[in-house]
């Protein structure tokens, strides 16, 4: 609220009653009375009825907005605060994810941006609950040209072939990937994101060979093949066996254009999520598969706002009927990352 703001008293309703009665402009009422034009429109907008703008109907429904605005839970209560903490903590959701499932579970409508003011507010009084937050105020670095491998692809299909019911993300079963690589270059896990449920499948290999980048793509998209239509990747040398990849899984196989990592958006926010678990400077060589999958159970179950704050593996499983758990025993993990 701007500072010095009154709210209209009820002798100013009648006034305004009288001034619009006699046929004076919203403006010139403004002036009558020292106050905005905009304060006069808002009341006029507010509290018309079929009657036109009555004064004692005006100032009742105002008192009633008032009483019930202040009857709401807007506040970081304790309860709140021990949500928040805990949701960032350990399942590091965001802060807009914690809104949605505190409006959708609990009935609390907290804005993200509130969560954010305490989450500001807690850094200044030393808390380190800021760095749980994925992205820490660190800027997205771009991968040096060098090491990005671009123009060896034999036989590479463009983005510019791959079907346009991909963009329209209405079917399950069109996939991105994306290697994710480990301190000095040394060990790398493979991450495979499906565009539509945002299910997501995680491989640690030793490096980026293209033989082992393509065995694990064929390990983990196998049991699903009847869900699997597209795949889409950047241009580096690990994906050199995509034809094997579309031979073995009978589907299409695209690279997006080199440098253009908006066109695999999804697979880049996915990545990201993952760094929050194996940071830049990990060391890939002492991960094992194990810590690998339990990453990747907890991003499919933490939910989405793209998908009404539901989780990927409830929204697969919903529209495919297939249990992802089910299929893949290592899934149901119940180790922690040491």
């Amino acid at each position: 609220m701007p500072h010095g703001y009154r709210h209209l008293t009820y002798e100013q309703r009648c006034q305004i009653y009288a001034l619009k009665k006699s046929g004076k402009t919203q403006a010139q009422i403004a002036k009558f009375l020292k106050i905005s034009q905009s304060t006069i429109s808002k009341e006029l907008k507010r509290n018309i009825g079929k009657r036109g703008y009555r004064y004692k109907q005006a100032n009742n429904e105002a008192i009633q907005r008032r009483s019930t605005v202040s009857s709401v839970r807007r506040k970081m209560t304790p309860y709140v605060i021990s949500f928040v903490e805990k949701e960032i903590c350990e399942n590091q959701l965001s802060p807009e994810q914690i809104s949605g499932i505190l409006k959708l579970r609990h009935a609390i409508d907290i804005s993200h941006e509130s969560i954010y003011q305490y989450i500001w507010k807690d850094k200044k009084q030393g808390g380190k609950l800021y760095k749980k937050l994925r992205r820490c105020g660190k800027k997205y670095n771009k991968r040096g040209a060098l090491r990005a491998g671009r123009g060896m692809i034999p036989n590479r299909k463009g983005i510019e072939c791959r079907p346009t019911i991909v963009d329209m993300k209405i079917r399950v079963g069109d996939y991105e990937v994306d290697t994710i690589v480990g301190a000095n270059h040394r060990g790398a896990i493979v991450s495979i994101v499906e565009r539509k449920t945002k299910v997501t499948f995680l491989g640690l290999v030793s490096g980026t060979k293209a033989d082992e980048t393509a065995n694990v793509i064929i390990e983990r998209l196998k049991p699903i093949e009847l869900h699997t239509y597209t795949i889409t990747s950047d241009n580096g040398k690990e994906f050199a066996k995509h034809e094997s990849i579309a031979e073995a899984l009978a589907i299409d196989f695209y690279f997006a254009q080199p440098y253009h990592s908006w066109e695999r958006g999804l697979n880049e926010n996915t990545n990201g999520l993952v760094r929050q678990y194996f940071p830049k400077g990990f060391d890939f060589t002492k991960l094992t598969e194990e810590q690998v999958l339990v990453v990747e159970e907890k991003l499919n179950n933490q939910p989405r706002k793209t998908l009404g704050y539901k989780t990927p593996n409830e929204e697969f499983t919903h529209l495919t009927s297939i249990n992802l758990k089910k299929i893949d025993s290592r899934l149901n993990l119940r180790r922690t990352i040491t």
